[in-house]
């Protein structure tokens, strides 16, 4: 039964037909598996009798198992679900109700051009009843893109995986993907241009929150633009820095203070700046004009409206959060230690979703000041309003910084290390660098400048 009549809020867009002649393609020529689930899921289908079938079917395939009408039958069978399928007799109509797997992948993008117009009924009649109840507008439109953005990408829950199935179409192929030299850079982690912590954490990688925890004046903004800069015009991706506290202007005057090599005071009063001063800056202008660097200076902003920005924009290959402590919660609560879980906890689930990198600045708790002042080390214990930011990161780097250290002989000791406190891919370590806040920024120890 095919149903093609306008779009109603209590009738659900289905194709029985195109549906059995999915499964009796494959029944009637297994070898179209190949294709078919590359394209179908389970949850596809609109009856569960189909969804039973071809989630067999596809276990079957998953375990290299032969395909056929009596060991499709042997296996619903062996799990108590042959008559929920409809037994012998609905198995053998689906064989009969298509003439070959010519068509199949035709019948394919019918199931799932179904199944998307059914998510996407499911998701206006959800805004209804928020409207209804409600439910603030702002709330709404964030909902809505989130869940179409979900449908778009192909996620939904429900199903477990086979670990034969993540092994063959997931593991393996990342695995082959990465030792090509031509696609390998696509599945590496994004490079920051300090070179021993690159190889510590394998490059920023996907899916990861990396919290960058300082005392105040330390430079956490400062390393995080750098880190945005090496990205964005060094490694060509695509960066988002959103900057809570800074304007867009301040940030700017950084990045270009970095790369023309001028020294931060004369960006800031121009009148200092020399001819060939007024050249480098005009190099580097036009350098950092050709990288994607998109920067967002909007106060009180939630991970809902970051993640909606970044899928406005598209094509975004690291976020850069500076920081955690002025990111607003989506939900209104008088305690903040339980405001900051819940941002935090958005933040790990925004970069999973997107599936990029996320590098969050983050203060530490006053009292680390009473625990010997500049000369203590931070720790993962810490960091500031709550625990959970230590459990949701990936990654937790602090940047520390003595002051009032001189070197051998008796002049400042720009030396910060960079302590690697969390690595959930790898080793913890320190890590020195070279503080240069004459042109706001960090190289490594061993070298001048990191180019």
């Amino acid at each position: 039964m095919e149903n093609n009549t306008p779009l109603e809020l209590n009738k659900a867009p289905f194709s029985i037909e195109a549906e059995q002649s999915v499964i009796g393609a494959v029944l009637i020529d297994p070898n179209c598996m190949n294709l078919v689930a590359n394209i179908v899921k389970a949850d596809h289908f609109y009856l569960n009798q189909h969804k039973i079938i071809y989630g067999a079917l596809l276990t079957m395939y998953d375990l290299s198992q032969p395909i056929d009408f009596l060991t499709l039958y042997e296996k619903l069978k062996s799990e108590g679900k042959d008559e929920k399928a409809g037994g012998k007799s609905y198995l053998t109509q689906l064989v009969q109700a298509v003439p070959s797997s010519a068509n199949v992948e035709v019948y394919c993008n019918i199931v799932v051009d179904r199944y998307l117009a059914r998510s996407l009924l499911t998701t206006a009649q959800k805004l209804i009843e928020d409207i209804n109840n409600g439910t603030k507008a702002n709330e709404l439109i964030d909902a809505a893109e989130q869940k179409i953005y979900d449908i778009r990408q192909g996620r939904e829950t429900g199903d477990l995986v086979h670990i034969a199935n993540v092994i063959k179409n997931e593991t393996y192929d990342r695995l082959q993907k990465v030792a090509n030299p031509e696609t390998r850079h696509d599945y590496l982690g994004i490079n920051c241009g300090i070179t021993e912590l690159d190889e510590t954490l394998t490059g920023f990688n996907k899916s990861d929150l990396v919290i960058l925890g300082a005392r105040p004046g330390v430079g956490k903004t400062s390393f995080a633009l750098n880190i945005a800069r090496h990205v964005a015009v060094k490694e060509g991706k695509n960066v988002a820095f959103f900057c809570l506290e800074m304007s867009r202007d301040q940030l700017a005057q950084r990045l270009l203070s970095n790369e023309a090599c001028i020294p931060s005071g004369h960006l800031r009063d121009s009148s200092k700046m020399t001819d060939k001063e007024w050249v480098s800056l005009a190099q580097a202008s036009e350098t950092l004009s050709k990288a994607n660097l998109f920067i967002d200076e909007t106060a009180d902003i939630t991970v809902p409206q970051m993640k909606a920005k970044i899928r406005r924009q598209k094509n975004i290959d690291m976020v850069i959060v500076d920081y955690l402590g002025l990111v607003k919660g989506s939900v209104r609560t008088e305690n903040r230690v339980q405001e900051v879980s819940e941002v935090s906890r958005s933040l790990k689930i925004m970069a999973k979703e997107l599936n990029i990198p996320m590098l969050v600045c983050a203060q530490l708790n006053r009292g680390v000041e009473g625990k010997g002042g500049a000369k203590h080390k931070p720790g993962l214990a810490d960091l500031r309003d709550s625990g959970s930011i230590e459990q949701d990161a990936d990654v937790v780097m602090f940047l520390h910084r003595e002051n009032d250290k001189t070197d051998e002989y008796g002049e400042a000791d720009n030396t910060v290390e960079l302590i690697i406190a969390k690595n959930r891919h790898g080793e913890v370590k320190n890590i020195k660098l070279n503080w240069d806040g004459q042109y706001t920024r960090f190289t490594a120890k061993d070298y001048t400048h990191n180019e």
